[in-house]
């Protein structure tokens, strides 16, 4: 094998790349930095091309020189890019890597790619060098996308764990792979009625417990579940089924392992030098430089890489209020004020603004997400606006209002009813999507049927009416997965999900409460075309805490598609209950979580209802009703004479 350098390295770089990438305005550097496989008429191999602008010495190690420090040593651009190349005109297809890099300061270390589209399973820490070649299936799906307003359709989100969402049969500790997944979850999601998948960081990361938001292969999907073609695949056929991809996304930290971007060339080249602003004191983790242009290039174009190359379609960025702030989690003295003396990070605010602007420019059919909990202003905002850019937000206070009130008595529930309705007065602040994710099922959080209070039926009920609120609530909607079967245990990720209890009647019957809560939110007009405006919803009654009842109504262009909502947070059945109706006439019932189907006790109204010329509720005209315990019923207008 014929290890030496090659004379002409056949540079990837022109000057007009190399001025975007020291400006930070580079956004796809994954075509240019990494390792390339080269098939040509006069030459076929693989250039390498590594940043390491303060080394001394940088060289390609790996399986096919014996991991030689000396046998294929990089040479520095003769310009001041601080990036390293060489050529090496060998078929290595396959083949781990990593680069040797030695500082003026004595530092020694072999380092995996930043750029690698591929890494070997950990624990083992190398590079490998792949191509992305695929034959992608998806066009109609792609062309279907760039036409629609995501805005005005009904986003349905299953929030899910590549490895923990179903084991092997034979062997619970064994995961499913890319291809296999791909044969199950896509029809899986599409008989349920779920219109995007949002997959937990798929990136490459060396430790499993991580759940992946401790990245070191920004540009690999993990190799625990198969090649870059495998991930391709799934994404492909949940596109050929109509289901989206979502991908977490973690541009706010980075582990130290060795191997990764840490201290990369001697200096701290992707994370501040300084502790108070470059280490994550809770995740142990360091935070990146947004202040380096070379540093926003290549974050940016790792998200653009992901979109443009895996034809993902959103991406849901993680822990934004970390880096929003620059005392987050940190007490007096263990940070550093802006220029102004503030706490904002003005340099992360910067870096976010031009992500979403380059998402928007360079992918326009895809959408990013902000995990943002705290009251940031205008994170949804366009940027020309002063905003942040981000299309949804996660509403986390209507989340934790949500779930503190579920969680009490329902004897007590009637002193708390502010906490269902707060959440109205911000509703539209932003364009907000509803969480019921990972986050609120682990550490001891208990499931989200175990949250529910009294006894088994009671608890099943209470999830069908917290299904119903949240559906029945502006806003995109999202639920971790084991949540749609009522998994009695906490997510545990070195476990697959608990399928043989979805077998049970009730949990069938929660499966199949929503399957109808998304068919109801996909074909009712008044579910999701005003989604993300006042226009969509208007509060009917909420003024009867003792009972615990609330009513709303959701509105679409057409006053006929309105549905009215009536919930009964209580075990108690009430008779003959009125309510004000949004128009005089003849009303059914379109969903009763209470329905026998759904294992509920079946209390049902008649098939037509008609309204009396009772004023109620600043109505000229009222409902008389029977309101199914612990249950959301939910009226459309039919008709009058």
């Amino acid at each position: 094998m014929n290890t030496a350098p090659h004379t002409d390295p056949k540079s990837r770089f022109t000057a007009f790349d190399l001025s975007l990438f020291k400006e930070g305005k580079h956004y796809q550097l994954y075509g240019k930095l990494g390792a390339h496989l080269v098939s040509e008429t006069d030459a076929q191999g693989v250039h390498f091309a590594v940043w390491a602008p303060n080394a001394e010495q940088v060289s390609v190690v790996g399986d096919f020189n014996h991991w030689d420090r000396t046998a294929n040593p990089m040479g520095r651009r003769p310009d001041d890019s601080g990036i390293w190349e060489l050529f090496i005109p060998d078929r290595l297809e396959g083949e781990c890597y990593k680069y040797y890099i030695k500082g003026y300061n004595g530092y020694e270390v072999e380092k995996g790619d930043p750029y690698a589209y591929a890494w070997e399973e950990p624990p083992r820490t190398a590079s490998r060098i792949a191509h992305l070649n695929y034959a992608w299936q998806d066009e109609s799906w792609l062309e279907k996308q760039r036409r629609t307003d995501i805005f005005t359709v009904p986003l349905k989100i299953y929030e899910t764990h590549i490895g923990s969402w179903k084991r092997h049969n034979d062997d619970p500790t064994s995961f499913l792979s890319y291809s296999q997944l791909a044969s199950e979850l896509p029809t899986y999601c599409k008989e349920l009625g779920f219109s995007h998948v949002e997959f937990m960081p798929v990136m490459e990361h060396p430790f499993y417990g991580s759940w992946g938001y401790q990245v070191v292969g920004y540009f690999a999907p993990s190799s625990r579940y198969g090649s870059p073609q495998d991930f391709m695949y799934l994404v492909d056929t949940l596109h050929q089924h109509d289901i989206g991809v979502i991908l977490d996304w973690v541009p706010s930290h980075f582990p130290t392992d060795e191997h990764g971007l840490g201290y990369f060339d001697g200096t701290h080249l992707y994370e501040h030098a300084d502790p108070k602003k470059g280490f994550h004191p809770d995740w142990k983790s360091s935070i990146f430089n947004y202040d380096r242009n070379e540093v926003r290039s290549f974050l940016i174009s790792n998200a653009l890489f992901w979109l443009e190359k895996y034809h993902i379609d959103g991406l849901r960025v993680d822990a934004v209020a970390s880096m929003l702030y620059l005392d987050y989690s940190r007490v007096e003295g263990q940070w550093i004020p802006n220029k102004y003396g503030g706490r904002e990070n003005l340099e992360a605010i910067q870096f976010l603004q031009e992500l979403n602007e380059a998402v928007h420019l360079y992918c326009p059919r895809a959408f990013t997400i902000a995990e943002e909990s705290t009251a940031w202003p205008r994170v949804t905002a366009p940027v020309q606006l002063g905003g942040l850019g981000f299309d949804f937000k996660w509403m986390m206070g209507w989340m934790h209002d949500t779930l503190s009130y579920f969680q009490k008595d329902p004897l007590y529930r009637r002193y708390h009813q502010g906490q269902l309705t707060f959440s109205m007065v911000y509703a539209y602040s932003e364009k907000f999507i509803l969480p019921l994710s990972h986050d609120e099922v682990v550490y001891g959080k208990a499931s989200l049927l175990k949250k529910m209070p009294g006894d088994a039926w009671q608890q099943f009920a209470n999830l069908r009416l917290l299904y119903a609120f949240m559906y029945g609530h502006p806003g995109g909607k999202m639920i971790y997965m084991g949540a749609e079967f009522g998994q009695s245990h906490e997510w545990k990720h070195d476990d697959g999900l608990s399928w043989d209890e979805s077998l049970g009647a009730p949990n069938r019957g929660l499966v199949a409460f929503i399957q109808d809560l998304n068919k109801l939110y996909q074909t009712e007009p008044a579910m999701h075309v005003h989604n993300y405006d006042p226009a969509g919803f208007e509060w009917n009654a909420i003024d009867d805490a003792v009972n615990s009842v609330i009513s709303w109504i959701r509105k679409s262009d057409e006053q006929d598609d309105s549905l009215l909502f009536v919930a009964n947070f209580t075990p108690v059945v009430r008779k003959n209950y009125r309510i004000g109706a949004p128009k005089k006439g003849f009303y059914s019932e379109v969903l009763n979580s209470d329905n026998l189907k759904y294992h509920g006790s079946d209390v049902l109204n008649d098939a037509i209802i008609e309204t009396a010329p009772i004023p109620y509720h600043g109505r000229t005209h009222s409902l008389s009703l029977i309101l199914p315990p612990l249950a959301v019923i939910v009226l459309k207008y039919q008709y009058d004479e």
